[in-house]
C-alpha cells in the first residue's frame, strides 16, 4: 500500500511538472543551417579513369585477387 501511494504521488508531481513545459516545434536537427558549404551534385563517373588503376587482362577484365577462404 506504501508503495502505491509513493507512486501515485510521484506520477501525479511529474504530470504537475510536464504541464509547465511549453509547445515547441519538434525538430530535427540542432541548427536549421544543413550543409551550406556545397551543393550536393552528383558527378559523373569515368570508368576509363578508374580502370587505368587496375590490372586488366587481354580482354578488358579487371584481374583481382580470389577470396582466402578459411
Amino acid at each position: 500500500m506504501k508503495i502505491e501511494k509513493e507512486a501515485e504521488k510521484i506520477l501525479k508531481e511529474f504530470s504537475k511538472t510536464l504541464e509547465n513545459i511549453p509547445e515547441l516545434e519538434e525538430t530535427h536537427y540542432i541548427v536549421d543551417n544543413i550543409n551550406l558549404t556545397r551543393k550536393d551534385i552528383a558527378h559523373d563517373k569515368n570508368p576509363y579513369r578508374i580502370m587505368r588503376n587496375t590490372n586488366v587482362d587481354e580482354n578488358g577484365s579487371m584481374i583481382v585477387e580470389k577470396s582466402k577462404w578459411k
